[in-house]
């Protein structure tokens, strides 16, 4: 096929039922099902070349093979038991915090966005949604208060408090490969964008449920169900993530790939759980969820397809150059909504390569719009479409509607404030 319009068109049309298929994922396949032949197609008709699929095949192999670790690493720091015993201290349980400043759904809701928020930075969003998010569904069951606050707030941080570090976020991995910034020098400068983030969600978020937040506990009480046997402190997991994250620091600095600090600190709790008989070999490696890391390569080859054939000259026009607050501002809002109709990664993947020559701040625009804008749809990111399945598993769900209302509520103040912030950053 030679017609650039046909290799277009088959390539959004490829793009769109690969998105189609990782919302409804048929008889729970995974997503690769869908993309690995999508992508062979769009090779297959020229949409892409051989070498240009290699090529972005080649550029994201570091960031997929960075991901597969966060993955294996969180779900470590899980069996070790991280989760139930910040499950235990959300309930107001834990050595520090005492049982009746954890009882109120208030108390409960500022504890959520304080772990959810750290959580999402450190070990990524894909650890909030399917590890804490069930956690936090229990402790709120437990002190028989509304969850749907703590739900949402899950949620929105999963996308929205993952602005912080490259280590955050598959996008912020794309983007932190061609910002040119030190992983020093990118948290730095998404420090304030991170908290101007949180800040708005917790008002907002507040505000929105404020009658469930309000309410009296289910059945009276101020301690809630027994919690059972409090879990001892996860030390060891603990250290090996503060490890880590100073290895991805030196990595950052000595020009390593920051996978190889990821990889040891998974190597180290994986050896210990090993030893301990804790998991096994073939539990590890699930962990890594190789499908989903296909998944991500045949995109990136679909993305291209779709870019090289018009996409990319279409949003060059829209993308304003420059770091003025309005360039800024208008290349955040684009994203957004790119993220919000195509899915985030899509987004990023198309937008990265026409912002980059603006320098460092046009990036970290565009990563602020697409962590930001998917919290406006159930498509935005991948993230989302979990959460809502980790919810449907404990018989809740995020109606449309709310969601929506919630969503305009949140983003329009987010993404404006950590803008606002980033433009500052760049100032200093």
């Amino acid at each position: 096929m030679h017609s650039s319009v046909s290799a277009g068109l088959v390539s959004a049309a490829a793009l769109a039922v690969v998105l189609a298929w990782a919302v409804r994922r048929p008889r729970g396949w995974p997503e690769a099902a869908a993309a690995v032949p999508a992508a062979g197609l769009v090779i297959a008709i020229g949409a892409v070349t051989r070498s240009a699929a290699l090529a972005e095949a080649r550029r994201l192999a570091p960031v997929v093979g960075f991901l597969g670790c966060v993955l294996v690493l969180a779900q470590l720091c899980d069996d070790d038991g991280l989760f139930r015993y910040l499950g235990t201290w959300l309930s107001g349980r834990g050595p520090s915090a005492g049982v009746r400043g954890g009882s109120t759904a208030r108390s409960l809701f500022a504890r959520v966005f304080l772990v959810a928020s750290a959580i999402t930075a450190v070990l990524s969003l894909d650890a909030t949604v399917v590890l804490l998010t069930p956690v936090v569904l229990i402790a709120a069951d437990r002190l028989r208060v509304r969850a749907r606050p703590h739900a949402y707030a899950c949620g929105h941080l999963a996308n929205s408090a993952s602005l912080l570090l490259p280590v955050s976020n598959l996008t912020n991995l794309l983007a932190f490969t061609v910002s040119g910034l030190s992983f020093a020098g990118f948290a730095a400068l998404m420090a304030l964008p991170w908290l101007a983030a949180i800040g708005v969600e917790y008002a907002v978020i507040g505000r929105f449920f404020g009658g469930d937040l309000a309410a009296a506990p289910d059945g009276g009480g101020a301690g809630g169900r027994d919690a059972g046997e409090r879990p001892d402190v996860p030390v060891f997991s603990l250290v090996v993530v503060a490890l880590t994250l100073g290895g991805f620091v030196v990595a950052s600095a000595a020009g390593a790939n920051p996978a190889w600090a990821a990889l040891g600190g998974a190597a180290l709790l994986a050896v210990r759980a090993l030893a301990r008989r804790e998991t096994t070999p073939v539990t590890i490696a699930r962990s890594a969820d190789v499908p989903f890391l296909l998944f991500v390569l045949a995109l990136g080859v679909i993305v291209t397809a779709v870019v090289d054939n018009g996409l990319g000259s279409a949003l060059r026009p829209a993308v304003v150059s420059g770091t003025s607050l309005p360039a800024l501002l208008a290349v955040a809002g684009l994203a957004a909504v790119l993220a919000a109709v195509v899915n985030n990664l899509p987004a990023v993947l198309v937008l990265l390569p026409i912002a980059a020559p603006s320098g460092a701040g046009a990036v970290l625009a565009v990563l602020i719009g697409v962590n930001i804008g998917p919290n406006l749809t159930y498509t935005g990111s991948l993230a989302t479409l979990l959460w809502r399945r980790v919810l449907q598993g404990y018989d809740t769900d995020a109606p449309l509607g709310e969601f929506t209302r919630l969503g305009v509520a949140t983003v329009l103040p987010s993404l404006a404030l950590s803008v606002v912030a980033l433009w500052l950053g760049l100032q200093v």
